[in-house]
């Protein structure tokens, strides 16, 4: 399958792909609308669905791609998903004279992405972070519980979870402060309120649900994949230091709930289908309701990138892959909603922090740096145990087909000095 558009191999976008976004042109005229990007072009689908290229498929009156968030198109479900992408394939395809060699459509609808700026692609209700990814989670109770307790008896049957704050997901290019909260150093017998000192980021993959459950319908995982829409990249921020304090009993809060980034491409799980492969061995095996019957996972390439401010090009610290997750997706959907939860349209759900089996395949900077006892040595000679104001990180993820990649594009964050809260005198109250 080509397109009559040139795309490079190396290009994450191919008539393959076809992920979906949220745009505006860059000069800010016009309104945030939905599009597809296919090489170095956002394909504008309000245009196709005025023209009438959608019609019968999707009530033309909806304008489901004239809307500035992709929910109204997702609540449709897999078939209409499918049948749109089925016409998006036909239009660009390199033998199909409607779109290529209408030389008025053509400039209406395709639009440089150089030209456009991507917005937050869905609006988001709730947000769920898993912690699927055993070499993590393995890595991680190491370092605070020792090798011999490093998984707590629980993780092994069932994936662990919690929600997360779906105010504070951004989409990528935006910048954060360092956030500021409790923190306990080791040398002191009480907390002292200050900016974090260990930020971190978390390598991740994210997917929407498209249709949801109803309350009280538990969503078997044979069935699980049918609810989402497609995945983005997701860096969950972290700051180390209050977690540490915070965290028990409950788990992450503040430490947490101040920036999430996620790219702004999201990619359907059909394009995905040809890179399915099995998830690791599960011992023990799960409980009946989490028993897969199929390959369950995706042969992902994921890299994470660091510019420092003295840095003229980033360095690639760590690259990992979506394959090494212990806990699938569809274990992750089958588990969240066994009690009844109900998933709505626009739900994000989180993979937890991706590592694999290497030193260079851990998905963050507390497990690269080993809690700070091992620095990273960066190509200019500078060092990192944490995320330093400034500092640039950029995740990148791709399937490598046969001459073509399906690819999510970047999510990128700079990080920017606190807002430290003076505390006001009495007198000023």
């Amino acid at each position: 399958m080509r397109s009559f558009i040139p795309v490079e191999p190396s290009n994450h976008f191919p008539i393959q792909n076809l992920p979906y976004g949220i745009f505006r042109l860059r000069d800010n005229s016009g309104k945030p609308r939905v599009g597809t990007a296919i090489g170095e072009y956002v394909l504008d689908l309000s245009v196709l669905e005025e023209e009438g290229y959608f019609q019968d498929i999707i009530d033309q009156e909806e304008k489901v791609f004239a809307a500035p968030f992709l929910n109204p198109f997702m609540a449709k479900g897999p078939d209409v998903w499918q049948s749109v992408r089925r016409r998006l394939q036909m239009l660009l395809s390199e033998n199909e004279p409607k779109l290529r060699d209408n030389v008025q459509l053509r400039e209406r609808a395709l639009i440089p992405q150089a030209d456009v700026k991507m917005e937050l692609p869905i609006k988001i209700g709730d947000y769920t972070d898993f912690y699927a990814s055993k070499e993590h989670a393995a890595n991680v109770g190491t370092m605070f519980r020792g090798k011999e307790n490093a998984l707590m008896p629980n993780w092994t049957h069932l994936p662990v979870g919690y929600h997360g704050r779906a105010s504070s997901v951004v989409t990528s290019g935006t910048h954060f402060n360092r956030p500021c909260g409790q923190i306990k150093p080791a040398d002191t017998t009480k907390p002292i309120f200050t900016s974090c000192r260990q930020l971190d980021f978390e390598l991740e993959m994210g997917f929407f649900i498209g249709m949801g459950n109803q309350m009280g319908e538990p969503v078997p995982v044979e069935k699980a994949e049918e609810q989402i829409f497609g995945m983005v990249l997701v860096n969950d921020w972290s700051a180390r230091d209050i977690q540490a304090w915070e965290y028990q009993p409950l788990g992450p809060f503040l430490a947490k709930n101040f920036a999430t980034s996620i790219s702004p491409w999201v990619v359907p799980m059909e394009a995905l289908e040809p890179f399915r492969v099995k998830g690791p061995e599960q011992d023990p095996e799960p409980l009946p309701y989490l028993k897969h019957t199929k390959p369950d996972s995706f042969d992902i390439h994921l890299e994470v990138f660091l510019k420092t401010p003295n840095m003229e090009k980033p360095d690639c610290i760590a690259a990992s892959n979506y394959k090494y997750l212990y806990w699938s997706a569809a274990q992750q959907i089958a588990h969240h909603t066994i009690t009844g939860c109900n998933l709505n349209t626009g739900d994000l759900i989180a993979t937890g922090t991706i590592s694999g089996p290497e030193k260079r395949s851990r998905g963050s900077l507390l497990e690269l740096a080993w809690r700070g006892t091992e620095p990273i040595k960066l190509s200019n000679g500078e060092e990192r145990s944490w995320l330093e104001d400034g500092d640039e990180l950029t995740l990148t993820g791709w399937c490598q087909g046969a001459g073509y990649r399906i690819g999510f594009g970047e999510v990128t964050g700079t990080i920017l000095p606190a807002k430290l809260i003076e505390r006001r005198s009495k007198a000023t109250i």
